[in-house]
């Protein structure tokens, strides 16, 4: 398999997604509070899907297109339930 090719916006694109997800990364080792980490969390896996959708676009397959939707669904549900944890620690 071949790939694919990238054009100017798509690697600014890629680009892009990359310092977002080094700064999250970032605020994730960082964060002072439970509540900025869990922030950073629930933010890498937006990227995350971001970039999922971004490779199913590039490799032209729908199946990366219903992984991302899995993906957000479970990351979505994991940071709730971590909120209601640190909600609970906190009274």
């Amino acid at each position: 398999m071949n790939p694919p090719d990238i054009n100017l916006l798509e690697g600014v694109t890629l680009l892009l997604l990359a310092g977002a997800l080094l700064l999250g990364f970032l605020r994730l080792a960082r964060g002072p509070a439970a509540p900025d980490r869990l922030v950073a969390a629930d933010t890498l896996s937006v990227i995350a899907t971001a970039g999922l959708a971004l490779l199913a676009w590039l490799l032209d397959s729908a199946l990366y297109l219903d992984v991302a939707l899995v993906y957000g669904v479970l990351s979505f549900v994991g940071v709730v339930a971590l909120a209601r944890a640190v909600e609970g620690e906190r009274t």
